[in-house]
């Protein structure tokens, strides 16, 4: 779905757009699918391990999760976009609805960042001490990005799987504050501004339902709340989308282009070719110089 000049205008003065209705139920249904599945497996193993005791097979998909992790955090390990590498997500990556909206503000030409992740925000009263990333402070993208990134338009996509409402744990974000650039980050509670450069700006709550998503600038500060519901789960997509030729500021990840007008032949299609990418990149040493950007 295209965005509006409105909502274009909107991205541009704020720095954040909440969209509506980007994406349908047909859009989402094989990610949900695809995690489905993996839990299932993932609780099929654990019980017969004996580390859980009830599959929870009837639950919904927005409440079983945390019902198996109550039982066993293990069900979360290996959750993540790059690592899972479903082929259902790999499509997703490249969603033509998604896209469309996502050309409206950074051009024809789209390269998808390596920077992407899926949420599982359990309720708070089941979250861990351990589990540092479960309320993420109030930070900017480009805090995760090397300084070779800063000049560079990338657009974050924050796409939740469920109604992404203030009881589950849905984003505040701070309009207008993309302006000002990369503020300093540190890494005390996980890299957040530091304190002392937080903008004094109220905060947007940004309530959005399934099939809506989150734009943002990498330099527009964000940060969840707490998921106060019983058993509620808010599973939500995060993803990065840029000009393509342009630096990532994670190049020791791969990125790859998911939409050109001009050369359609560099367009990665291949699931396979996709997997084999991240395999390789995980396993090398890790860079030098950290992935997050902290003083």
């Amino acid at each position: 779905m295209s965005l509006t000049a409105q909502q274009v205008t909107a991205f541009e003065e704020h720095g954040v757009l909440i969209a509506p209705g980007v994406l349908s139920d047909a859009d989402l249904q094989p990610t949900i699918d695809a995690i489905t599945d993996f839990v299932s497996r993932r609780a099929r193993m654990l019980h017969a391990q004996g580390k859980i005791d009830q599959l929870h097979e009837v639950e919904p998909f927005e409440r079983r999760y945390a019902k198996l992790h109550a039982q066993s955090p293990e069900i979360g390990h290996g959750i993540d976009i790059n690592r899972m590498r479903a082929s259902a997500m790999f499509d997703f990556l490249r969603n033509d609805h998604l896209l469309e909206a996502v050309s409206c503000l950074t051009g024809p030409e789209i390269t998808c960042s390596p920077i992407q992740h899926l949420r599982d925000k359990i309720p708070s009263r089941l979250a861990r001490e351990q589990d540092f990333y479960y309320d993420t402070p109030w930070h900017q993208d480009s805090g995760v990005t090397w300084e070779e990134a800063d000049a560079v338009r990338i657009v974050t996509c924050w796409i939740p799987l469920v109604d992404a409402t203030l009881d589950r744990g849905c984003m505040q974000v701070m309009p207008d504050v993309f302006k000002n650039g990369h503020l300093l980050h540190h890494a005390e509670g996980g890299t957040t501004i530091r304190p002392d450069l937080l903008p004094q700006v109220d905060p947007l709550v940004a309530e959005v339902g399934k099939g809506g998503v989150v734009f943002m600038s990498q330099f527009t500060p964000h940060r969840s709340t707490p998921n106060v519901t019983d058993w509620d789960v808010r599973w939500s997509l995060d993803l990065r989308y840029q000009r393509t030729g342009t630096p990532t500021g994670r190049p020791f990840h791969p990125d790859f282009p998911v939409r050109s007008a001009s050369n359609p032949g560099t367009v990665l299609t291949d699931h396979q070719s996709w997997c084999r990418l991240w395999e390789e990149a995980l396993s090398n040493d890790p860079p030098t110089k950290g992935f997050h950007r902290v003083v």
